[in-house]
Order: structure tokens, then C-alpha cells, then sequence
């Protein structure tokens, strides 16, 4: 961290040099294309980032596409929140965790379904953001073949805005995001003892 400058004058030509940095910055940055987020690591909130985009690209009369890996029929209130407003498009894959399941099989048949909606969805012009959330255990376990997958990114319309979400994200999921954002668990109240609380985690 740098050193706190407390003198006005210091200050203010600090601030002027690194403004004059950013404004270049920004001025190089001219690019206007569709994004690829990944949001990956081990810390609470990779779910909750990617849906505050969704509220963010509602705001703008954006049209979406959320898919839901791993969520199952558990209700959450974002589902319910979400899912009353106009231009989007909730799917959920059945099946739910892997531990609830204990049947490969079926896991495998039930991520092939959702992702087969997830493929429309990155094929569809019209809808300009999609999250695919949870989507890097199907990858991680070996449920999708990641080649298909990536190419699905890949070849999305170029308009087309994209969040990723999940742990142990792939290095060549990193390599394709445009930004990556690693979240790191400190401590989480689970660990105490604390179940998991309304309008907090569901």
C-alpha cells in the first residue's frame, strides 16, 4: 500500500498524476465489443457479483439469459425476485448437487441438458448478457467436454456480453476471460456453526 501523503499540496499533485494516467488509460480503451467475465476462487460471492450485473443490465432495458448449474430445485430469492421481471430468460439445470445425486450418470445426462440451453442462449443475438453460473465444476468434473464448451464462448455474438462463475476455474477459461476476478475465502461463518441465512446466501 503506498504511503499516506498528508500534505494538500503533495497530495493534489498525486491525485493529478495518477487522474492523468487513468485518462489516458481510458482514452486508449475504445473498444466497444462484449465481455467475458469469469469470476472464480474460493470466496462467497462469485454467484452474488454475477446476478448484481444482472439487476445492473435490467437497469438498461437489457435483454438476458441466466443459467443455474449445480442450484437444483432449491429455492433462493433471487430466483424469485428475478424471475418476475421482463427480458430474462431463468433456466436451472434439474439435477442439482453432485452429492445429492451420488449418480454420474445422471449428472452427466442433466449437465448436457442445461448446457444444451446455455448453448442457445450463447448462439442468440438478440440476448445481450448471459451467466453461466456454476458452469466450471461440469468442466472440473468432466461432465461437458470443455473443447465444445469453449468454442460456444468463443464464437458467441461479438455484442454479446458473458459471466462466468464457479471454482477452480480452467487456465484456458482464464485465458479466454477478458476479466478475471479471483474471490478468496478468509473465514466463512459456516465454519463457526452459522447455517446458511436468508437474503445472505439463498
Amino acid at each position: 500500500m503506498a504511503k499516506t501523503i498528508t500534505d494538500p499540496e503533495q497530495h493534489k499533485k498525486r491525485m493529478q498524476s495518477i487522474k492523468s494516467h487513468v485518462d489516458k488509460r481510458i482514452a486508449k480503451a475504445q473498444e466497444d465489443k462484449g465481455t467475458f467475465v469469469l469470476l472464480t476462487g474460493n470466496g462467497k460471492g462469485k454467484s452474488s457479483s454475477a446476478l448484481g450485473m444482472v439487476a445492473r443490465a435490467l437497469g438498461h432495458g437489457m435483454k438476458i439469459g441466466v443459467v443455474q448449474f449445480l442450484k437444483g430445485e432449491w429455492n433462493t430469492g433471487e430466483i424469485d425476485f428475478f424471475k418476475k421481471q421482463d427480458g430474462i430468460q431463468w433456466e436451472i439445470m434439474p439435477a442439482g448437487f453432485t452429492w445429492e445425486t451420488q449418480n454420474r450418470e445422471s449428472d452427466i445426462a442433466s449437465s448436457k441438458q442445461a448446457w444444451g440451453k446455455a448453448a442457445d442462449m450463447l448462439a442468440d443475438p438478440s440476448i445481450d448478457l448471459v451467466v453461466l453460473d456454476e458452469l466450471t465444476y461440469l468442466l472440473h468434473y468432466e461432465y461437458l467436454d470443455e473443447d465444445p464448451v469453449l468454442q460456444a464462448l468463443m464464437n458467441r455474438p461479438e455484442s454479446q456480453h458473458l459471466v462466468v462463475t464457479g471454482r477452480g476455474a480452467s487456465d484456458a477459461l482464464i485465458e479466454l476471460a477478458d476479466t478475471v476476478s479471483e474471490i478468496k475465502e478468509v473465514k466463512h461463518a459456516f465454519k463457526r456453526g452459522i447455517k446458511a441465512q436468508k437474503g445472505l446466501e439463498f
